[in-house]
């Protein structure tokens, strides 16, 4: 008999680690560690190469508002690609054009006179687009343009030139210039930066990666009165607030009914998973981009036309503004009863849950989260954001609340 135990065997890597390997050695490192290398979503479950099961209530920050694989985006994409997938925009198609149509309808549901939409890939290059149509009203002569402290606009040069964390900018630098920030909410800061020298104002009606913080009532609807007198475009950006987030189709329809913005800017939701964004803008701002100022090779495409065509349509057919109204309202009220949790912002099935101090960093709850089987993300060290697929059951959002509320209380004890 030997005199020294066998030394155990090493246990072979799970299969997220020999992926996580392999995603080190070939993808830039812009993401940082992936948590979870996922493999199959449905409805609101995704699986990871393990085979763990997670509730998804982030939806690829707020892309999936259907949730994996629904049948309406998955019979539209394969019909369409079966039938014209890429054609450049040297042509159009009958997608492109009635998705234009819709979203000036939703966008603008007054109507206002010459609605147009630029069809784009995302939502950075939908703000970018509303960049160049900003500096188109300016010229010269307004070289300024106005966006608001703690914005995030997107991570290309111009859409980075609008976003205000010094991390983000600084080792791009020296980006586009004009671009001046101004307290968030502030109407007398806004009063004193407006001039004739101003091109736009760019606001996200809630302020997403500042951690789901709604913009305060009134602002807004100054916001409209105040660049209007100055001849200023007023651009809002509803990237993530879009498309029935909050329960309305946009945001500032929710949060300041009545006003017309000159731009909106859309993406994420918007194609209920596949790539798309647009910038959608009425009267002068909708002629200011001619031939040759703007464009993009695969904007528009008919395959993701056709998931947002599809997107809008179950959203109406299935009740679901209102539904996402019901649900936020309500699991709004439970998550603020959680003990650790100290409100709870934001509306319909976009929401920033605060933390207190005591539970520690809001990343490691997410990631104790994560390991219970529930996936949210942490913008800020002290806020969870819940923006989870419309068709979230009530029964899921409770066994998060009750998850969260064990997660919480064991970290206070601990």
């Amino acid at each position: 008999m030997s005199a020294h135990p066998p030394i155990p065997a090493a246990s072979a890597p799970s299969k997220n680690e020999t992926w996580r390997g392999r995603y080190a050695g070939a993808v830039m490192n812009t993401f940082g560690t992936p948590g979870r290398v996922l493999v199959r979503g449905q409805g609101t479950r995704v699986w990871d190469a393990d085979g763990k099961e997670y509730i998804d209530l982030l939806a690829g920050i707020a892309v999936n508002c259907l949730g994996h694989a629904h049948p309406a985006v998955v019979s539209a994409v394969t019909e369409q690609i079966s039938t014209l997938g890429h054609i450049s925009n040297l042509f159009t198609s009958p997608a492109q054009i009635t998705l234009a149509e819709a979203l000036t309808d939703l966008v603008f549901p007054v109507a206002p006179q010459n609605a147009r939409v630029f069809l784009a890939n995302s939502g950075t290059e939908a703000n970018e687009a509303a960049f160049k149509i900003a500096r188109r009203h300016g010229g010269r002569a307004r070289p300024r343009i106005l966006a608001l402290e703690d914005a995030f606009h997107g991570r290309t040069m111009g859409a980075l030139a609008l976003t205000h964390k010094a991390a983000y900018r600084e080792p791009f630098e020296p980006l586009p210039g004009g671009v001046e920030f101004i307290p968030a909410g502030d109407v007398d800061a806004l009063r004193g930066a407006l001039g004739p020298d101003v091109a736009a104002l760019i606001v996200e009606p809630i302020q997403g990666e500042a951690g789901v913080r709604p913009l305060p009532d009134g602002y807004l609807e100054a916001a409209r009165e105040l660049t209007a007198a100055a001849g200023a475009l007023l651009i809002i950006d509803e990237v993530q607030t879009g498309m029935g987030r909050t329960g309305a189709w946009m945001a500032h329809h929710l949060l300041a009914p009545g006003i017309v913005p000159d731009v909106v800017t859309l993406a994420k939701g918007l194609g209920g998973g596949m790539p798309i964004g647009a910038a959608v803008a009425t009267g002068e701002a909708a002629e200011l981009l001619g031939p040759g100022q703007h464009g993009t090779t695969f904007g528009g495409n008919p395959v993701a036309a056709a998931a947002a065509l599809a997107v809008i349509d179950t959203i109406r057919t299935e009740g679901l503004l209102g539904r996402i109204t019901e649900l936020g309202d309500r699991w709004a009220a439970a998550l603020e009863a959680v003990p650790g949790v100290t409100e709870v912002r934001g509306a319909g099935l976009l929401r920033g849950v605060g933390l207190a101090e005591a539970v520690g960093p809001a990343a490691e709850v997410a990631g104790a989260l994560e390991r219970r089987g529930f996936i949210v993300n942490a913008p800020r060290p002290d806020t969870l954001r819940l923006a989870p697929p419309y068709i979230l059951a009530d029964a899921d959002a409770d066994a998060f609340t009750a998850t969260l509320t064990d997660v919480l209380t064991e970290r206070t004890a601990a």
